[in-house]
């Protein structure tokens, strides 16, 4: 679980059973924050990972070879099938010469059959008879030699053809089975190395990309999401996620979460509202997705900013209540440097019963409200949690004290928490 998501359900908890912050905010104490709790292989399991992987590297590439010499034995003269297709072959021609010969003699048996004088006697009538009778005869053997060896040369390619191809496949696979092996050898031998370099620079704490930072200056402001919102309707606003650093962040990932109760504060109305986004690349609204990240922004250079588009839908069923949209921020480095915004900032908003005429409303503020926390400091990895003092709130709120409550909260447990390594495959987060 993401620690925005842990945030997020801390400060949702808070707006129905307050108390609850209080068993929340230990989870941020222990010795080692909780995406940390699964630990990294060893050096020495790394090593017979890359040990293995090397072994089925060679493996492949033994395959490979053998289905080399395999094709190049399907393609030679000598080749069981080849030497059978070239017997078919001369056996067809022969066949085919026989028939020739026959049909020749035929021709020849008929024409002595009609130059038969009238005057012929009985026995040169029945010897011409019997040779025409004969060469038909032989015509016909030697037609049906030749179809059947026309056949076989058919028959014969086509084993070789398919035995040849078979081969070529073999082959084509081997050095697919050999890539992937290649593949896996590398990343096994990267990851080994990496670790190997951690562990000289000091182990899983002496490295730079272990921890995440909080970033004050990585700012995300929303703009235009009504004051109130109607049941039944959907508002579009923006978010603008800001790089107020001198460095470029590789990647960003917008965090926004909205959060809703009916009026007592006491009845979670999450399931009926809806966040969707979109961009300028992305024209198409999408869902934000089920950790409450946006697709990352790729990258953010320093000073630069980029907009998102944000789409809010309340449920015609929802009662009339309140709510509030959390917005954060987190960016993710190369070269393994990580963090994000230190706190959830909340724009409160009112849910009005549908077919409700708000009128002209204003745009949502961030919450005014303010956590007295005189008491809390900021916990590290191995800190413990806030000695003691108040999280009620001080000031007013446009919305509900339940509402102003865990916007309150929302800044509590931001303050205290610490950014853990969230390590991240191309195209996703982790």
């Amino acid at each position: 679980m993401k620690i925005r998501q842990i945030l997020a359900t801390a400060v949702a908890a808070a707006v129905t059973t307050p108390a609850l912050l209080l068993s929340v905010t230990p989870a941020f104490a222990d010795d080692k924050p909780a995406a940390r709790t699964q630990e990294k292989p060893s050096v020495a399991e790394l090593e017979k990972a890359a040990a293995a992987a090397q072994t089925a590297y060679d493996d492949a590439l033994a395959a490979e070879s053998a289905s080399k010499a395999a094709l190049d034995e399907a393609l030679s003269d000598t080749a069981p099938l080849v030497v059978a297709a070239k017997a078919a072959e001369t056996a067809a021609a022969a066949a085919g010469t026989a028939k020739t010969d026959a049909d020749q003699a035929l021709v020849k048996a008929k024409a002595e059959f009609e130059e038969l004088s009238e005057t012929a006697t009985d026995a040169e009538k029945l010897a011409a008879t019997t040779k025409l009778a004969e060469a038909e005869t032989a015509a016909e053997v030697a037609a049906e030699a030749k179809d059947a060896a026309e056949a076989e040369v058919v028959k014969a390619r086509t084993a070789l053809a398919v035995d040849q191809s078979e081969a070529r496949q073999k082959l084509r696979e081997a050095k697919k089975a050999t890539e992937a092996a290649l593949a896996d050898k590398t990343a096994a031998d990267a990851a080994l190395a990496k670790a190997k370099e951690e562990e000289a620079e000091g182990g899983e704490d002496g490295g730079e990309d272990d921890t995440c930072v909080p970033e004050p200056k990585l700012a995300t402001v929303v703009t235009g999401l009504p004051s109130t919102v109607v049941a039944g309707t959907k508002v579009n606003f923006k978010l603008r996620v800001t790089n107020g650093t001198d460095k470029t962040m590789d990647e960003v990932f917008p965090f926004v979460y909205a959060h809703a109760t009916d009026r007592s504060g006491l009845n979670d109305l999450d399931h009926l509202v809806h966040l969707q986004w979109s961009t300028a690349s992305s024209s198409k609204w999408k869902n934000v997705d089920n950790e409450n990240y946006i697709e990352k922004i790729s990258p953010l250079k320093a000073g630069a900013h980029a907009d998102i588009k944000l789409r809010l839908t309340v449920d015609a069923s929802a009662p009339a209540g309140n709510g509030v949209t959390f917005v954060a921020g987190d960016y993710w480095n190369d070269n393994g440097t990580c963090g994000g915004s230190p706190d959830l900032e909340g724009y409160e908003f009112m849910i009005a019963a549908a077919g409700s005429k708000p009128g002209k409303v204003d745009d949502a503020k961030p919450g005014a409200t303010k956590p007295n926390t005189s008491d809390l400091k900021p916990q590290s990895a191995g800190s413990a949690s806030p000695a003691g003092g108040s999280l009620a709130a001080t000031g007013s709120s446009s919305a509900t004290s339940q509402l102003a409550l865990a916007s309150g909260a929302a800044l509590a447990i931001g303050a205290g928490a610490v950014f853990v390594v969230r390590r991240r495959k191309a195209g996703s987060h982790a």
